[in-house]
């Protein structure tokens, strides 16, 4: 290949790299504005003018790197739910893969409320904006629903996998061991807690690794070879 092509070649590829980030700060600048007013001054009240303009970017830039406000904000619970910059599908999150891949029952619920500690403080501030528009706006009701039953079904995406590494509590059934997870984990739980009662993230998470075993698991962890259960003070 002649040295001009190549020279041609490598400066195309610099210049989609460079637009891609530029992008991508875009995206990030877009984002951070939306969500500290959405906290601020809630759903209703903020508009795309004040997110343009705190990100320092026209109206339009934003309609066409992500959308309107119930895209900004499903974006914001996307991201807040994958932990990086772009929403991730549930089963491809690095955290999920690490309580897959662990054999032991009461392991993979310490790893779990580990897991759910640090995304709730992501999501759980945002989700309140999400909550308080949502009796309003047709579009995020649909959204809180749509939410809602993906928790669900993986909630029972746990449960068959603490089935499977250990023996779940005689007498309960999967469906109600879901339901169980499903709503202490749940960002309005953590808020009572957390928010409401002043628990550290750390104190949450302790809890809920030793509340989910002394539900969900076998009283007898020689029967499975599981986790013995971490005891659990409040500060």
């Amino acid at each position: 290949m002649p040295r001009t092509s190549v020279k041609a070649s490598a400066r195309r590829s610099y210049d989609a790299s460079s637009r891609q980030a530029s992008a991508q700060d875009t995206r990030r600048r877009i984002l951070a504005a939306a969500r500290r007013l959405f906290l601020k001054h809630g759903y209703a009240a903020t508009t795309m003018a004040a997110i343009a303009e705190a990100a320092g970017v026209s109206i339009e830039t934003i309609y066409l790197s992500i959308g309107g406000k119930p895209s900004l904000v499903r974006y914001l619970v996307e991201t807040a739910l994958s932990g990086t910059d772009q929403p991730v599908p549930a089963l491809e999150r690095e955290g999920v893969k690490e309580i897959r891949a662990e054999p032991d029952a009461g392991r993979k619920l310490q790893l779990f409320a580990r897991m759910v500690h640090l995304l709730l403080e992501r999501l759980a501030p945002i989700w309140q904006v999400v909550l308080e528009a949502a009796p309003t706006d047709s579009e995020l009701r649909s959204f809180v629903a749509e939410l809602q039953e993906r928790h669900a079904g993986s909630m029972r995406l746990v449960i068959e996998h603490v089935g499977e590494a250990g023996r779940l509590r005689p007498g309960i059934s999967k469906e109600i061991a879901r339901d169980v997870l499903w709503a202490m984990n749940s960002p309005e739980f953590y808020r009572l807690l957390v928010v409401g009662r002043r628990w550290t993230g750390e104190e949450f998470e302790n809890w809920l690794a030793d509340a989910w075993q002394r539900l969900l698991l076998d009283d007898d962890p020689s029967s499975t070879g599981q986790t013995p259960r971490r005891r659990i003070t409040k500060a």
